[in-house]
């Protein structure tokens, strides 16, 4: 949900040959099916906390981003990690799974590829930064 990075560290790290490793890509739990786990009467981390916050903010992306993750047939909390390793320059997200099945689902998502139109449809959900899409720094928000 945050696309910061691609301003200066990811073009950074892809000048100088060093491979990125993001952190949290479900952020907090927000982006690994909140809002079904809620429906489902399951307990869910993104539900509380910062993350309660951020989910009361964005629900209609996130719901939307679960729709088009049910579309994949693929699980929300797996699209995120596949989705970063679909961007150049990404080694590995940390993905801190909590049991052995939260671990299988996050290796999932190295065998989903995301074709051209749902990386589009990624970033009309969650748009990179700047006025005028994904550019590098500082063109992204200089004058």
């Amino acid at each position: 949900m945050n696309r910061w990075m691609e301003l200066e560290v990811l073009p950074a790290a892809r000048h100088y040959g060093l491979g990125l490793i993001p952190w949290s890509p479900p952020n907090s739990g927000v982006l690994g099916s909140v809002l079904r786990k809620r429906e489902q009467g399951g307990a869910s981390r993104g539900a509380s906390g910062r993350s309660a916050a951020v989910l009361a903010r964005h629900q209609e992306t996130i719901e939307a981003y679960e729709r088009l993750c049910a579309d994949l047939g693929e699980d929300p909390a797996n699209v995120g990690p596949a989705w970063l390793l679909a961007q150049d320059g990404v080694t590995a997200p940390i993905v801190g799974p909590r049991t052995a099945a939260q671990l299988d689902g996050s290796l999932r998502a190295a065998a989903i590829t995301l074709d051209a139109d749902t990386l589009a449809r990624l970033d009309e959900l969650f748009p990179p930064p700047g006025p005028d899409g994904p550019k590098p720094a500082p063109e992204a928000y200089a004058w």
